[in-house]
């Protein structure tokens, strides 16, 4: 089996686990207290790279509706908060590499900031949703894109993703804003629909792709030789794995 690297909820540094350990597929809730990893999961321990993956923001913009529509290819129109963290576990398959994602799906209330936001640490990517139909949900934007700098990995990817494009009689925010937006934050756009899934497996692809992208570039640099002859070393603030991500 190749080697696998995943990073901890509580750390931005990466390592190569003993066992490889995944994520229960099925949907478990964390406590409201440290954050811990996924459950080792016995039964499926091939695979190339894991990642972690968080989506963010505003509460009822869509969030977990994107997450059960990319993970199970289900959707219902109810609406149920998250309460802390909740989390999936999906594999898939990038250019001849197997992925495991771990993807956590964030409450977006005030009173759960401080929960979810320890998980940023370790997450490799991020989808930054807002709700097209939701003015609100859009100004927050640049809040989450702040706490993103804040707690997590300097390296860490994001995606913002305009929700709810299915409600275009609805729509507040132009497509146009979202993409201005997301170009001076320096971030990649989409606007996607849970409920007729547009664009939900092309987003989460993508941010896979570009993790991958970003993780060679970084392991171009480390290979280079620097002026005293050593090769040169990353920053604490963006650690790579030895190995280069061929997805």
């Amino acid at each position: 089996m190749a080697e696998a690297w995943w990073g901890s909820p509580t750390s931005s540094s990466w390592r190569r686990p003993g066992g490889c350990r995944s994520g229960s597929p099925s949907s478990q809730m964390a406590s409201a207290g440290e954050p811990r990893p996924a459950p080792p999961d016995a039964a499926d321990q091939s695979f190339d790279y894991m990642f972690k993956l968080l989506l963010i923001g505003n509460s009822s913009v869509g969030k977990t509706s994107l997450l059960f529509r990319y993970a199970e290819d289900t959707f219902t129109p109810s609406f149920v908060s998250t309460v802390g963290i909740d989390f999936k576990v999906k594999t898939v398959y990038r250019r001849a590499k197997r992925v495991k994602l771990q993807i956590w799906d964030t409450a977006g209330q005030e009173r759960y900031r401080t929960i979810t936001t320890a998980y940023y640490r370790g997450a490799m990517g991020f989808l930054l949703v807002y709700d097209v139909a939701n003015a609100e949900s859009f100004s927050a934007v640049q809040d989450w894109a702040t706490q993103i700098k804040t707690y997590s990995w300097d390296n860490a990817q994001v995606i913002l993703v305009g929700n709810k494009c299915d409600l275009e009689d609805d729509r507040v925010v132009p497509t146009e804003e979202g993409r201005r937006l997301a170009h001076e934050l320096g971030f990649e756009f989409f606007e996607a629909s849970a409920k007729d899934n547009i664009n939900v497996k092309q987003v989460f692809e993508r941010l896979v792709d570009v993790i991958c992208e970003k993780m060679n570039e970084s392991l171009d640099v480390s290979d280079a030789p620097a002026a005293d002859g050593k090769g040169a070393r990353l920053s604490e603030a963006s650690p790579a794995p030895t190995r280069s991500c061929a997805c």
